[in-house]
């Protein structure tokens, strides 16, 4: 067999190899997401079987593998197919091997965790597509109604949970503090094939520490002064569902190696037990600490952060997607005051103006004291707290540089206000419709460069 070249999308097949059933799937759904068609292979042996019985044209292969392996596979479809595309996938510590596999033939290679967009762009490019950012991006599920955004970038962020929560794989949320991370673990529950069973959400930060380890992992009757009943634990409270742990980075480090043989094992030991209990659950964690920088320090087990970080899922930063700032402001003012609130021209003007360091939970609070010292339904700038109030005046001509994703942000939330319709939007906004047309067309034609369509 060889490469196929001049043939439609639907007519190309990619071969993915992955001995890891959750990774597999995770990377065929974004193969078919493409247009593509997809073969999978759990070992090298299949692979080869795969290989000689039907026609592919690219190969995504693991280098790690049970039996034959990757850099093995990749020797002797090379033998056969000189110049059928192989995409190595590697783990950081496996760089070396996969640089020398190039000289054996690999076309590139991508390492742990695999940034999808990255994986799709690569497939393409050894393909002769286009990437269409448009065409592929996933279609949500339903959202419930407390999950406001109109921000392509928390947009993407929604996108690629809603790709990865079908699997099983382990899923790492990266994000500053009180920029929704929480929220997308949740939604990655709601998504999953575990939806009907629990979601069990543990702050590692927030626990007593002499406490941790029988808050995990449960504890027997009398394993310890005070232990007067059994106690199941957050992962027996998981089972069949998921279990959120937040603020990993702060997991003792006498935990971590235990935590570790609970994901190899799936099986926890309570304290006072010599009798292991198994467990079914799916795990997800968070932290707004830089892993590779503890692991490097050794405060962080290497191996528990590979094994952590099967896929990863970075949440920006409110200030990184002010066009969510209004729309989540406005959300906010309608739960604490039970009616519709609006916010004057200078009060909106500050909250987009605002570096936000709190992230959401900032402005949550500031939209909470807004209405309760807001008489009326508009809420104005004496009302929100100081530092926000004063934003502008403080940073005066500084703030220049920011204005156009200020003023961006705006015609996008007027506009989502008055529910699209641009006569109305134009005049609260105070300018002209044709004015507004033209602005609507520069932000989308930016959204189309930055996207690469």
């Amino acid at each position: 067999m060889q490469a196929i070249t001049g043939t439609s999308k639907c007519h190309k097949t990619v071969l993915v190899v992955d001995d890891d059933p959750s990774q597999r799937r995770l990377f065929a759904d974004s193969v078919r997401q493409l247009g593509f068609s997809v073969h999978e292979a759990a070992s090298g042996e299949e692979a080869m079987e795969t290989v000689a019985r039907s026609p592919v044209h690219l190969i995504l292969l693991d280098v790690r593998l049970p039996g034959i392996s990757g850099l093995e596979v990749l020797r002797r479809v090379r033998e056969v197919h000189s110049t059928l595309p192989i995409l190595l996938i590697t783990a950081y510590g496996d760089v070396r091997d996969a640089v020398a596999a190039l000289k054996g033939g690999a076309v590139d290679y991508l390492t742990k965790p695999v940034d999808l967009e990255e994986l799709k762009t690569a497939i393409l490019d050894q393909l002769g597509e286009r990437y269409d950012a448009a065409r592929t991006s996933a279609e949500l599920p339903p959202l419930p109604s407390d999950v406001v955004f109109s921000d392509p970038a928390f947009r993407r962020v929604l996108e690629t949970a809603a790709l990865v929560a079908p699997t099983d794989a382990p899923v790492l949320i990266l994000g500053p503090s009180g920029s929704g991370k929480d929220v997308i673990a949740r939604l990655i529950h709601r998504w999953s094939q575990r939806s009907e069973g629990p979601f069990v959400a543990a702050n590692c930060a927030g626990l007593p520490e002499t406490l941790i380890e029988s808050e995990l992992f449960g504890h027997v009757k009398g394993a310890f002064t005070g232990a007067q009943v059994e106690r199941k634990g957050y992962f027996r409270a998981a089972n069949g569902g998921t279990l959120f742990l937040d603020e990993i980075g702060e997991l003792p480090s006498h935990l971590q190696a235990k935590l570790l043989r609970v994901l190899e094992n799936r099986e926890i030991m309570p304290l006072g037990s010599d009798v292991p209990v198994r467990v079914d659950f799916r795990l997800v964690a968070a932290t707004n600490r830089d892993l590779i920088e503890a692991v490097a320090d050794g405060r962080f087990r290497e191996d528990l952060f590979y094994r952590l970080n099967v896929f990863e899922l970075s949440v920006p930063a409110l200030r990184d997607r002010r066009e969510d700032i209004l729309p989540l402001a406005r959300h906010f003012a309608e739960t604490f005051a039970g009616r519709t609130v609006r916010f004057s021209p200078q009060a909106a003007t500050a909250l987009l103006a605002h570096p936000w360091p709190g992230n959401v939970r900032e402005l949550r609070n500031a939209v909470q004291r807004a209405c309760l010292l807001a008489r009326g339904d508009v809420i104005l700038p004496e009302h929100l707290p100081r530092p926000i109030s004063q934003t502008l005046q403080a940073q005066g001509d500084s703030q220049m540089g920011r204005l156009d994703l200020v003023e961006r942000a705006a015609i996008l939330a007027t506009l989502d206000e008055c529910g699209g319709n641009r006569t109305l939007a134009a005049r609260k906004l105070g300018i002209s419709r044709r004015t507004l047309i033209y602005k609507l067309r520069a932000i989308q034609d930016e959204r189309e460069a930055s996207s690469g369509g």
